[in-house]
């Protein structure tokens, strides 16, 4: 790394990590095979050619592509049926698109992993004022089943609800801005299986954001009925530009359709405007970034870990999104860090950081993302609410060692800021 002013003890401190990770990483590269095999698998079954990456114009009648496109993300997630579009504007719209696809008046939705992702809550109605669209706002009701004090799922909870006056169960995979595990596989199958014993009619949904290809297994391959996420997160491989993807029962997604577009109409109709290539090189490429992604993470945390830092996940736990936090402990070391990531980005590098009103949150948010599409978290990423205890979310790296030059020069940055003292720095 000559090409960049970094500590000396620093790098050694590096590479001691690396090696103490090693066994991890293979890990990774097993579940990355597993992964890629399946998504090829898909792609052999399937016929791709290079017909399909023509883009359609107007009402994108017989678009091929994007046809075949919702078969693969369906063989590939284990599901009866996809829509994967690019206008999609995000993976809360995704989400959105979902919730308000199979919902009606009157419905209770209930929340199983505590109060989801602040954007979402806009979607819910949670704090919000009357006549703003919102679920709560159509008349469908809404509850929450806290988390235990230690983060996890309250089973006891759950097993004692009566899951024949919900509609529907919510279920965040991911850790979202808070310190908890995100679910994994095993406790999703347990949820699924709980309810389903309980009520036929009751709808899983699950926000599979940062989760897609962490596992050999989906959510939906345990037992979810429906499912959502961004492109340009895990499943969009760094290439796609945009979009967004719903997975599950067929009737479902159909559901989902008729809201994307219109009663009547759904997925019959929408041009693809010359992205399908990139949605499918995306999906094509995911497993291994997401490899990447898992890589960065476990070293980020075992290198501030080392430093006498808080970090989540801590080394043994499971694994089930690309997402590491670091507790900074101050917004100086948390500003400093994020200047540091986009420093080190391979877009934008010249550019510093500042905390704004991002819509959707209720802090100041910090953003580095030096990316080749705006707001890719998985190519590199780090992120946070300004707020005590002052985590940095960090996700991504389309190549390990990109990434793990970022983290360096993040911890470079605290460095020269004064905030880092460390027995390792001696």
């Amino acid at each position: 790394m000559s090409f960049f002013k970094i500590n000396k003890n620093i790098e050694e401190l590096a590479k001691k990590v690396e090696v103490s990770l090693a066994d991890y990483f293979n890990k990774i590269d097993e579940i990355s095979l597993y992964n890629e095999s399946k998504v090829l698998r898909a792609f052999l079954d399937n016929r791709v050619s290079e017909i399909h990456f023509n883009g359609t114009t107007g009402y994108g009648y017989n678009d091929l592509g994007r046809d075949v496109l919702d078969r693969i993300y369906a063989q590939v997630f284990g599901a009866e049926d996809a829509i994967v579009r690019h206008n999609f504007v995000s993976g809360t719209h995704a989400l959105s698109v979902a919730l308000f696809g199979v919902l009606r008046p009157g419905d209770r939705l209930v929340s199983i992993t505590g109060k989801p992702y602040d954007t979402i809550q806009k979607v819910i109605g949670i704090g919000q004022s009357e006549n703003n669209g919102s679920l709560i706002d159509y008349g469908v009701k809404y509850s929450e089943i806290d988390l235990l004090e230690n983060g996890h799922v309250d089973f006891n909870h759950i097993k004692n609800t009566n899951w024949k006056e919900v509609r529907m169960a919510y279920i965040q995979r991911s850790r979202g801005y808070s310190s908890r595990s995100p679910l994994s596989l095993e406790q999703i199958k347990e949820i699924c299986n709980i309810i389903h014993d309980k009520s036929k009619k009751t709808v899983i949904f699950v926000d599979n954001c940062y989760g897609e290809f962490v596992c050999k297994e989906e959510p939906t391959n345990v037992g979810a009925d429906l499912m959502a996420g961004s492109l340009i997160k895990n499943p969009g491989g760094g290439i796609a530009n945009t979009g967004g993807y719903i997975v599950g029962r067929k009737d479902l997604v159909e559901l989902c359709s008729y809201r994307l577009t219109a009663p009547g109409i759904g997925r019959e109709v929408g041009c693809t405007l010359g992205q399908n290539k990139n949605m499918y090189m995306g999906l094509f490429l995911a497993p291994s970034v997401v490899a990447n992604a898992l890589k960065v993470s476990a070293f980020s945390c075992a290198l501030f870990e080392k430093l006498g830092y808080v970090v989540f996940p801590k080394k043994g736990d499971i694994i089930s999104d690309i997402i590491s936090v670091l507790q900074l402990d101050s917004e100086e070391a948390l500003v400093a860090f994020c200047e540091g990531v986009q420093s080190g980005s391979p877009v934008d590098s010249f550019v510093v950081p500042q905390a704004w009103d991002m819509p959707g949150y209720k802090e100041k948010v910090i953003m580095a993302a030096g990316t080749f599409t705006s707001g890719a978290s998985i190519e590199i990423s780090a992120d946070a609410p300004i707020k005590a205890p002052y985590n940095v979310y960090l996700q991504g790296g389309l190549t390990y060692n990109s990434g793990k030059i970022c983290v360096l020069l993040a911890l470079q940055r605290m460095i020269d800021k004064g905030i880092l003292k460390s027995k390792f720095l001696d």
